[in-house]
Order: C-alpha cells, then sequence, then structure tokens
C-alpha cells in the first residue's frame, strides 16, 4: 500500500510549491518549507513523518537527512550495527518532543520510497548538522559511501 501512494506523495510534494511550469521529476528541488510531524526514527540518517505540504492534506513519506550518512543497522559487521543503534538513538534524542519539524531542499532520493530533505526542528535545530558535530554521521553529498571499518562489508 505504501509504495503505491509513492508516485502521487513525490507529486504532491513537489506540485504546490513548484515555480516552473516545466514537468516536475524527483531530481529536482523543492524549497519549501514543508510542514511535518514525525512518526518514528528509522536509523540514524532516516526518519518516517506526516508531511503537510497543504492544510488538510497529509502524506506519509520516509525523509533520509540530507548531507550526512550514518552506519547501516543491517550491516554484516558487529561494530557498524552498534554505531548505527548510537546515532538512531542520538537522532530519537535530538528529533523534539511534539515531533513537529520543517522540511526544505526537498528532492527524490536514489531508493524509490523516499525523499532526501534538510529537516528543521521547530526550535532551529538541524539534526543533520548535530549528528555531524556529535560524531554519529560523516558527511555525504551522494556517489560512493566510505569505506566502512570492517573493510568489505557494502551496505
Amino acid at each position: 500500500m505504501f509504495r503505491s501512494r509513492l508516485i502521487p506523495t513525490l507529486i504532491l510534494l513537489t506540485s504546490p510549491l513548484a515555480t516552473s511550469a516545466k514537468a516536475q521529476t524527483v531530481h529536482e528541488t523543492i524549497d519549501g518549507p514543508v510542514s511535518a510531524e514525525i512518526i518514528r526514527v528509522v536509523d540514524g540518517d532516516t526518519i518516517l513523518v506526516e508531511a503537510m505540504p497543504w492544510p488538510q492534506q497529509t502524506i506519509e513519506v520516509y525523509v533520509r537527512l540530507r548531507g550526512i550518512d550514518a552506519p547501516e543497522l543491517h550491516s554484516k559487521c558487529e561494530e557498524v550495527r552498534a554505531a548505527a543503534l548510537k546515532a538512531q538513538e542520538a537522532l530519537e534524542a535530538i528529533m523534539p518532543a511534539t515531533g513537529e519539524i520543517e522540511l526544505t531542499r526537498i528532492s527524490g532520493d536514489k531508493y524509490f520510497g523516499r525523499i532526501l530533505a534538510d529537516v528543521t526542528t521547530k526550535d532551529g535545530r538541524n539534526p543533520a548538522h548535530d549528528l555531524l558535530q556529535e560524531g554519529y554521521a560523516v558527511s555525504y553529498n551522494g556517489g560512493r559511501k566510505p569505506v566502512q571499518p570492517c573493510g568489505s562489508d557494502s551496505d
């Protein structure tokens, strides 16, 4: 059911905010802001939100935090999995108790089923920046991911 709602999700997130009459693609960036409420923290760099692109309209969508890469929860390497749990817990602690955030610079992600965005809490914090500063994530702007500590693990 979630996959069948994905295409309308991206259309809803992009269409009302688009400034161009050209057809929208998932690689274009929408400035936002789009208000959202956190449903859950998926891992150290991804959250599930209920986005509100228009009044009285909500869409469930996975959001990858722009600019960072956190260790993978499903890694074959025990050390990476342990670091991933710490990153997930840190992101949960950073997120506001109300769960209210804003999404900006919204674009499609390389994986079907989520978007890429800057996330800002209502008090102005940037969780991706905080995770970088605290050492739970590394800077990432696409392309090949950094080599994991266990060598050949390529999650």
